[in-house]
């Protein structure tokens, strides 16, 4: 077996069953709040698309220090690699405290604007659920940059245990707090449905963000956090993690943003449709998790085999990667045909919701082929330092085809939730489409990350 192979599994082994715990916990919730009624899941649903745009975002902006470290580690500059991991945390903390707060004065005016038209208990609750989950923005970004990190140095076993540690603890607290409980009848905590929901995501994401420092602190084997009270902005580290981190972040926020949208077009449609909707993205995580897991390690793969500067094995690696993730994304979409119609019962009762479930996941199955050409595909770019590129497909598929296509076809043709579904599946087929162009045209591999970080990296 081929070396890249190897690390292929090594990596994307651990990831893949983080990803299928953090995805399963994901999926408890959603059943919680589904029993709490169709207003609570309509309304968190709302919200976590709020949400899922700053942790997206975050999420990018990790991309930036998780490229930095994987070079150099390739590059054996230990030394380079911690200064970068502390640059990266402090800086990327220090934005999303600055977001929280800004969303915090936002709140009412943003879920006002876009969400304005939905019920009036569906509004209630989404200002219940936002309030309490916004104020977790620093510490989903301690957790998403301090893993993405790890993995960059090649430790993908310790972010999977504390996220595996961290969604248990999600589903325990929000289940205590959903439907409240008493302590040998003399302490009793009252049952506070959203904000419960809200309430045990964030006792969570406490618990996880001060493990995972914990862990940096004490040091894995290669990344370790020193000298945490003597912080000095380093422009040179920060440029190259920025110079990532920022296209990234951007193309995250158009992509999400986008995603915005098509989230008002389906409160248009009424409450089942957004239920009906925030279930069906559940599952279709769930569906997803070796494509996401291997998307994830093709960033730390690329980027070490570029750090090396060993462009044909990056080259055969993020192929190999695309490959695995395209069969085994045909197996687990094929299995989720068979099953559509058992599967949104699970998580309510209400036949109309059932049915819209149902026949999008009958076609998803099959669209779902084209997703690693669209997302892994990319995230071996970024790896490489390609982020400019990737920005701009991100724009085009989403801006140009996925909004618009989904409108007329969920809205003009009244296609309702399905159209907005074919909408993107015509988003992926057409970034795919660029990708693989860019990746077979081989400019991918000239990026100047890698010449600048042998220069500064002596």
């Amino acid at each position: 077996m081929k070396l890249y192979r190897e690390d292929v599994f090594k990596l994307t082994g651990p990831i893949m069953m983080e990803q299928l715990f953090v995805t399963l916990m994901g999926i408890i919730n959603t059943m919680m709040a589904g029993h709490i009624g169709k207003e609570a899941v309509s309304a968190i649903g709302m919200i976590d698309s709020i949400n899922n745009i700053f942790i997206a975002f975050f999420s990018a902006l990790a991309v930036g220090g998780t490229v930095v470290v994987a070079q150099y580690i390739g590059q054996d500059n230990i030394k380079k690699a911690n200064e970068a991991t502390k640059q990266a945390l402090y800086i990327s903390v220090f934005i999303s405290l600055f977001i929280s707060v800004l969303m915090a004065v936002l709140r009412q005016p943003i879920i006002a604007t876009l969400f304005g038209s939905a019920e009036n208990k569906v509004i209630n609750n989404a200002y219940i659920y936002f309030g309490i989950t916004l104020l977790t923005y620093p510490l989903i970004t301690i957790d998403l940059i301090s893993n993405g990190i790890l993995r960059g140095a090649g430790d993908s076993k310790t972010p999977m245990k504390v996220s595996i540690f961290m969604n248990i603890l999600n589903v325990i607290f929000t289940y205590l707090f959903i439907h409240g409980f008493n302590i040998a009848g003399v302490i009793r905590f009252p049952a506070l449905g959203v904000m419960g929901a809200a309430l045990g995501i964030a006792a969570a994401r406490t618990i996880g963000a001060v493990i995972i420092l914990v862990v940096l602190l004490r040091g894995s084997k290669v990344i370790k956090l020193n000298k945490m009270r003597n912080f000095k902005v380093n422009k040179e580290l920060l440029k190259p993690i920025f110079g990532i981190g920022i296209p990234a972040s951007i193309e995250s926020l158009m992509f999400n943003g986008g995603k915005l949208i098509m989230q008002v077009f389906i409160v248009s449609m009424g409450t089942a449709a957004m239920a009906a909707n925030t279930i069906t993205n559940s599952v279709a995580t769930f569906i997803n998790i070796p494509g996401n897991s291997l998307a994830i390690a093709a960033i730390a793969l690329v980027g070490r085999y570029m750090g090396r500067d060993d462009t044909d094995e990056a080259a055969s690696c993020l192929s190999y990667t695309v490959k695995l993730s395209t069969i085994l994304l045909a197996i687990v979409g094929g299995l989720s045909i068979i099953f559509s119609k058992h599967i949104g019962s699970l998580f309510t009762n209400n036949t109309e919701i059932i049915n819209i479930v149902s026949n999008i996941l009958r076609i998803n199955g099959i669209a779902v082929i084209s997703w690693p050409i669209s997302f892994v595909l990319p995230s071996g770019l970024k790896g490489a330092g390609d982020v400019k590129y990737t920005l701009a497909t991100s724009i085009i598929g989403m801006w140009i085809f996925r909004i618009t296509f989904g409108y007329i076809l969920g809205i003009t043709f009244k296609l309702g939730l399905l159209g907005i579904w074919f909408g993107m599946y015509t988003d992926w087929l057409v970034r795919g489409t660029l990708y693989v162009i860019r990746f077979k045209n081989g400019k991918w591999k000239n990026h100047m990350v890698i010449r600048r970080l042998k220069r500064d990296g002596a």
